[in-house]
């Protein structure tokens, strides 16, 4: 992958920002294009402040890098043929429209060159889905990162049924050479896996709030004072094992059947209008006690901070 130098992220809200600023972080020249106008000042200020995090995490000196010069590789394009025309590597953003996603990898597939790679951020669509009737679908795979990309080192590679199966080690190579922690997963699933975790945990956030057994805050309280601190070290089987001191099968055979009662205790939450207003209600009670404080740029300080530990330790 060392042959990739020029890359286009297509679709640059939240996550086609962050990738840009890691992209040019890493030293690429970056293409970025929207189907909607960009807001020039906007969009570098916000690629500014994401250059500043990697600069952070990275520990070095603000006066031994200039970030300024970084913005130096930046294109911004309102035409998707321009944008694609001459790139190696393509991170596509767009929104999580099967109808729209089809016909942006038709476009995107006659425009640019025939050995360029893309790669879909997608958070649920399937590939195969959308790759069908694009031109040399086999280029096509998922590289779903997790929010927000520039500092969460996870992506999610998949490929759909044309995808070409070397294509996805050239991928995780690629991405390992941004300092990702990619994984390639056996087969497409919906929402991948670490959206399915997540949403399995929403679902319970959710039904315990709807059924009045506590409140949003109690909810967030109950992951940041307790699972998600051990979570941000070790994932669910390392902490089963540590959670018993003679290791895995012990602490299933003394938890399953406790677990087993709670799993078939669980509801599934069904989403409508009513819930949704409820649920809100709750979250904005819960935000009142943010009201002065950034919490994007809060977040990502607290992830700079997490990741470094990680780093001391020697977890990463």
């Amino acid at each position: 992958m060392e042959d990739i130098k020029t890359v286009c992220v297509v679709g640059v809200g939240v996550i086609g920002a962050s990738w840009t600023a890691l992209f040019l972080y890493k030293g690429f020249k970056v293409k970025v294009y929207d189907p909607y106008p960009i807001d020039e000042e906007f969009f570098k200020k916000r690629i500014y402040a994401n250059l500043s995090d990697l600069l952070a995490l990275d520990q070095q000196e603000p006066n031994g890098y200039n970030l300024h010069d970084l913005l130096l590789n930046l294109e911004l394009h309102n035409n998707l043929k321009d944008a694609v025309a001459d790139v190696d590597f393509i991170q596509e953003n767009a929104p999580e429209r099967l109808e729209l996603k089809q016909k942006l990898y038709q476009e995107i597939t006659s425009y640019c060159p025939e050995k360029t790679l893309i790669a879909s951020s997608s958070s649920g669509l399937k590939v195969t889905d959308f790759q069908k009737d694009a031109t040399y679908p086999e280029r096509i795979f998922l590289g779903h990162p997790f929010n927000p990309p520039h500092l969460l080192p996870l992506v999610e590679i998949v490929g759909g049924n044309l995808t070409d199966p070397q294509l996805l080690k050239r991928a995780s190579a690629f991405y390992q050479r941004l300092g990702k922690h990619p994984i390639i997963l056996n087969k497409e699933v919906k929402g991948h896996v670490a959206n399915r975790l997540q949403a399995a945990l929403w679902r319970e956030a959710f039904s315990l709030v709807k059924d009045g057994v506590c409140s949003a805050e109690d909810v967030d309280i109950a992951i940041t004072s307790g699972p998600g601190l051990r979570w941000a070290l070790f994932g669910p089987y390392i902490n089963m094992e540590l959670a018993n001191q003679k290791g895995f099968k012990e602490a299933i055979h003394h938890l399953g059947p406790p677990m087993t009662e709670w799993w078939n205790d669980m509801q599934a939450f069904q989403h409508s209008e009513e819930t949704t207003e409820l649920l809100e209600a709750q979250t904005n009670e819960l935000l009142m006690q943010y009201q002065d404080v950034d919490l994007y740029q809060k977040r990502d300080k607290g992830l700079v901070d997490i990741l470094k530990l990680r780093q001391q330790l020697e977890l990463d």
